[in-house]
């Protein structure tokens, strides 16, 4: 803390935007981390003294308050494990997310946009904020793809446990017969990189396209060459950004996906590697999917990977995420102490 202070304090902090927002934004949680805590400890040192007087007076009302206070501390106190388990370098970065339909035809664009449904439910819930960057509709209904940024102390830390493929498997309301339908999404989920974290990007290797951007937006937004889509031509990534209306804006938007998306390049190979060296075997691809959505015959939402189950998966869909966030974070910590997917 005395070296946040210390950095809050450089006269020549605000010359570089980003990692003054970064100080101070990490700053303010570690303050609120420990007004937190101090909060804790008085309200279960009010608990103890109400207990105390119960007991004398044989009060049957302060019993009933001494337990509000507890269930109330132990609540803050599931949110403050979480964040303990959010150690990893960039945890507390805000995130980026892109989602995109898989198998499963136009049931599968659909089910891309219940995905997005759910999380800017999420993050909603969250008191977060979410910007949409781009957007690409299906042919007949939901979404191809689309990719937002999530603004909130530990967006990425959160986040980065739904990465990976999802299946859903319900009836078909674009078909006849009534037939149960298997569809999948992806969900990509990297961290925003602020200007201290070098990602080398030579502008000779960028193929950088304009053109009109398609969808709602507006007039405006339909009649000019404001949308941007960037090629990264050494490992053919390629980002595109349509939401806002000036070109300047896209442009900008689309080198910040960049970005995050080759520091997560590098990352992933760098964990590859380290499989190799052990003798572990990646799952990669649509057979590998991290959770499953039944809608039918009966509703239930299972993580293959920890085994957690929801029965209401109308709940879970409607942004209810935090016990499968919870079981993810605890599951990781547990089977590598420190979850490598933390970088």
């Amino acid at each position: 803390m005395t070296d946040l202070e210390g950095e809050a304090a450089r006269p020549d902090l605000w010359e570089k935007r980003d990692e003054a927002e970064r100080v101070l934004r990490e700053k303010s949680v570690i303050e609120r981390e420990m007004s937190t805590f101090e909060s804790l400890a008085g309200a279960l040192e009010e608990a103890q003294i109400l207990l105390e007087l119960a007991q004398e007076a044989k009060d049957q009302g302060t019993f009933r308050e001494v337990v509000a206070k507890v269930e109330s501390v132990e609540q803050h106190l599931d949110v403050a494990e979480l964040q303990r388990l959010l150690g990893g370098e960039h945890d507390f970065s805000n995130a980026i997310v892109s989602i995109n339909a898989g198998e499963g035809g136009t049931d599968a664009t659909d089910w891309a946009e219940m995905l997005l449904r759910m999380y800017l439910r999420w993050v909603e819930k969250q008191g977060f904020r979410a910007e949409i960057l781009d957007f690409q509709p299906g042919d007949e209904a939901g979404i191809r793809s689309t990719t937002f940024l999530v603004t909130g102390d530990y967006a990425y830390g959160y986040l980065r446990t739904e990465q990976g493929v999802h299946r859903l498997v319900r009836i078909s309301p674009f078909g006849s017969g009534a037939k149960r339908q298997t569809s999948f999404a992806s969900v990509s989920v990297f961290p925003e990189l602020d200007d201290s974290i070098e990602v080398e990007i030579n502008e000779a290797d960028l193929r950088i396209d304009t053109f009109r951007a398609g969808g709602a937006g507006g007039q405006h937004v339909n009649k000019t060459d404001s949308a941007v889509r960037m090629t990264h031509l050494p490992t053919g990534i390629v980002v595109q950004c349509q939401n806002e209306r000036s070109q300047h804006k896209n442009r900008s938007a689309a080198m910040k996906v960049l970005r995050a998306r080759l520091f997560d390049r590098k990352r992933q190979a760098r964990d590859a590697e380290l499989d190799l060296l052990r003798g572990e075997k990646q799952k990669i691809g649509f057979g590998s999917q991290i959770r499953s959505y039944t809608l039918h015959p009966a509703q239930r939402v299972k993580d293959h990977r920890t085994n957690c189950e929801i029965g209401n998966a109308t709940s879970v869909l409607d942004g209810n995420l935090d016990t499968l966030i919870r079981a993810t974070l605890l599951h990781n910590a547990a089977s590598s102490g420190v979850s490598r997917s933390e970088a």
